[in-house]
């Protein structure tokens, strides 16, 4: 049996639907030793949501593997109230945020081999204080705290399919503003640098997007692509990086333009997820690149409104976990 350690699921927001696809998953994987993992969250309520499964409250990570082909193990955190399924309580947000920080705790400590973190619901949070965009970047705060600065990247996953948004949750406005070449030189250095580490590949072809409309048609659409991003593959190429681009968008994503890369770097949020989604909407998955730990995520919301229904697919989290025991085998060498 593969000693290494088990990979670490955080609740995410209870309300939601992780109690039933976290179940579901467990119930697929159990019999793979390969793809241990255990839930960081409140046993009693993962009970109460999933009547007749097996749970097992374990005191420490490392007893995951024990106990993972009989019963779903469980790091046990109650939540200061059950919500009812669907409606999200305010109350329960305090332990949601506490779960990401003790996985962060855990894989800086080298007890969990990694984190796959079921959706949050950020309205609640807000109310608790949060004041990050998303897991992504809360995620990189979380390692500034352990004194490692990050430059982290959202990579998108589905098939064949790699891309990364370089601006993320801003509003479209907003965007050429916040689009600068230390900005995608960053995000491309942290993508080929974990490509190679996660995913075997020793040289990471990467293609860019342009921003506007046809790549730009040389500044006839705009002119961020002369000023900003056709520069800053000028100094990726300097550095040796393989790199392609900028191209138009609306052809960057058929299958024959796939072949072409490994992954590709969009220049704002919709331009990655809408060919992500549209590829495979169920099984997509979200990885973060560029921290010093090894984090999935399956790529939906908390879908709020099938919640307690028995009805959500786990094909996403099942993905998520096993890309990140295929990643965190790869770290291993």
């Amino acid at each position: 049996m593969d000693g290494s350690p088990p990979i670490l699921l955080t609740g995410g927001e209870p309300a939601g639907v992780a109690p039933e696809i976290t179940a579901l998953a467990w119930q697929a994987l159990k019999s793979e030793p390969e793809m241990t993992f255990a839930l960081l969250g409140d046993a009693e309520y993962w009970r109460a949501r999933n009547p007749g499964l097996a749970v097992r409250e374990i005191s420490s990570a490392d007893e995951a593997r024990k106990h993972f082909a009989t019963a779903l193990p469980v790091l046990h955190r109650p939540l200061a109230r059950h919500p009812a399924a669907g409606k999200i309580d305010p109350a329960t947000a305090p332990q949601v945020i506490a779960a990401i920080d003790e996985a962060v705790g855990l894989a800086f400590a080298g007890r969990i081999s990694a984190i796959v973190t079921n959706p949050i619901q950020k309205e609640a949070l807000y109310q608790a204080g949060f004041r990050h965009q998303g897991h992504t970047d809360y995620l990189a705060h979380l390692s500034a705290r352990h004194g490692q600065r990050v430059d982290e990247v959202m990579m998108l996953v589905a098939d064949d399919l790699r891309a990364i948004p370089v601006t993320v949750h801003i509003p479209l406005k907003d965007v050429p503003a916040a689009l600068t070449m230390d900005r995608i030189i960053a995000q491309a250095r942290a993508t080929a640098r974990d490509l190679t580490r996660y995913f075997g590949i020793a040289t990471p072809r990467l293609a860019f997007t342009g921003l506007n409309p046809h790549a730009g048609e040389n500044g006839a659409m705009g002119r961020e692509e002369i000023d900003i991003i056709i520069p800053a593959l000028e100094r990726l190429k300097a550095e040796g990086l393989s790199v392609m681009g900028p191209v138009s968008a609306d052809t960057a994503f058929h299958a024959d333009a796939r072949k072409a890369y490994d992954a590709i770097l969009c220049m704002y949020h919709d331009q990655a997820l809408i060919p992500v989604k549209t590829l495979d909407f169920h099984g997509g998955i979200n990885v973060s690149l560029g921290l010093p730990f090894i984090r999935t995520s399956p790529d939906h919301g908390t879908a709020l409104g099938i919640a307690g229904q028995h009805i959500a697919n786990p094909k996403s989290l099942i993905a998520a976990i096993r890309l990140a025991a295929q990643m965190a085998k790869a770290a291993r060498g």
